[in-house]
């Protein structure tokens, strides 16, 4: 990944280089092709956004977002646990970002720390989607992925699962080690920690309160009927404590309001020399153009 900037705004962005060979080798075209597709239907503040993609004969070039802070997981390492405040602010966003993926019928599978970026305000920004999946009504998954530790019982399983349920199990660990500074499930012997996910074996340190207490074992719940859905956590008391006004609204909402384009915006963006070759205002509303 190399930090680039644009030659005629001066913006920051996030170029990764991909070999078209090494992807081929490595069996990952899938995988690639996967990612580009899902991030292309992402518009939202807490995910990392694709702004293009640059096709050549040898490699393709991924025109990301830039964020400065680093991964969520080396913030938790640094502070240990974070106050209930800090953390609800963190989970909030996570819950909207994976709330918006799963309107779009996108299933992320690998949510953990290491896959949420901060940028320079401490914001999160959901990424790597290579493991995501998009749902179709009436599908099952099967595929066991996604990092041990934050891995769903249903995922280590093998058993088939509808999607959005495994992402609420993973958020539930997150949220874990954002109130804790550690795992719920942990051990240096796979097949022991596998039985710990499985039976649902961990406990909850005294200082967290009733309601964190509450939500979290709904999230780590084994059975994925009885889980808690992200509509379900959205209602909970712990969850709706200072909520930001912009998080409250639904995903559907939310993309239309990113869809909006403000008209003095582009009024300057027309005086500019390079207009012409970048189309009209329809492109901007619709998100071909950004």
């Amino acid at each position: 990944v190399k930090l680039a900037t644009h030659a005629v705004t001066g913006h920051k962005v996030a170029v990764k280089i991909l070999n078209k060979n090494k992807i081929k080798q490595l069996g990952m075209e899938e995988k690639v092709h996967r990612e580009i597709n899902i991030l292309h239907l992402c518009t939202h503040p807490h995910i990392i956004r694709l702004y293009e993609v640059i096709d050549t004969p040898t490699d393709i070039f991924l025109v990301n977002e830039y964020v400065s802070g680093g991964e969520l997981f080396d913030y938790i390492v640094s502070k240990g646990r974070l106050s209930a405040d800090e953390a609800r602010n963190f989970f909030h966003q996570i819950i909207s970002g994976v709330e918006y993926c799963h309107f779009q019928k996108i299933v992320h599978r690998d949510l953990k720390p290491e896959n949420l970026l901060l940028d320079a305000n401490l914001n999160i920004k959901i990424a790597d989607f290579g493991l995501s999946n998009l749902m179709r009504d009436g599908d099952f998954l099967r595929t066991s992925c996604g990092s041990p530790n934050y891995a769903a019982p249903e995922v280590i399983s093998g058993h088939l699962y509808a999607g959005p349920e495994v992402d609420v199990w993973s958020c539930g660990v997150i949220l874990y080690a954002l109130l804790c500074g550690s795992l719920p499930f942990d051990d240096e012997s796979i097949p022991n920690l596998f039985k710990k996910i499985k039976s649902g074996m961990y406990s909850l340190p005294t200082h967290l309160s009733q309601l964190a207490k509450n939500l979290i074992p709904r999230m780590l719940e084994v059975d994925p009927m009885k889980r808690i859905t992200i509509a379900e956590i959205r209602l909970h008391p712990w969850f709706q404590h200072k909520l930001p006004p912009y998080l409250r609204h639904p995903p559907e909402l939310m993309e239309k309001q990113e869809r909006i384009v403000d008209q003095e915006v582009i009024d300057e963006v027309m005086k500019l020399p390079f207009h012409k070759a970048y189309g009209n205002t329809k492109g901007l509303a619709n998100g071909t153009l950004n």
